[in-house]
């Protein structure tokens, strides 16, 4: 079992999620973040640091989202982790109420 970021993230990379990682599993992106499915141990602490609401225990992740779990496995190995908490992006808070915003990510 494993913890999935879902869209919410996109384009806000709010890192309050990063610092209570016990496993150090965030891998950052430029706009987004993953947990490495092979690095997670399940252990639930970061789902309420996230303030966008964007982390999902695997098996809760909602239907419209199920893209983001092998999206999560996928860029885990492609991008470096990130085991310290920094600022959000410049516009996290304009992004932080919009919805559809996958066509954001950047890989």
């Amino acid at each position: 079992m494993t913890f999935v970021v879902t869209e919410s993230c996109i384009r806000c990379k709010y890192t309050d999620c990063v610092d209570v990682c016990p496993v150090d599993a965030f891998r950052e992106g430029p706009n987004f973040l993953v947990i490495d499915p092979d690095e997670c141990i399940d252990c639930a602490v970061c789902v309420p640091e996230c303030p966008v609401s964007a982390i999902y225990a695997e098996e809760d992740v909602p239907n419209d989202q199920l893209d983001f779990t092998p999206l999560n496995a996928e860029l885990a190995l492609k991008w470096k982790p990130i085991t310290r908490t920094k600022p959000a992006l410049p516009d996290a808070d304009e992004w932080s109420e919009v919805q559809a915003k996958r066509d954001q990510l950047e890989r």
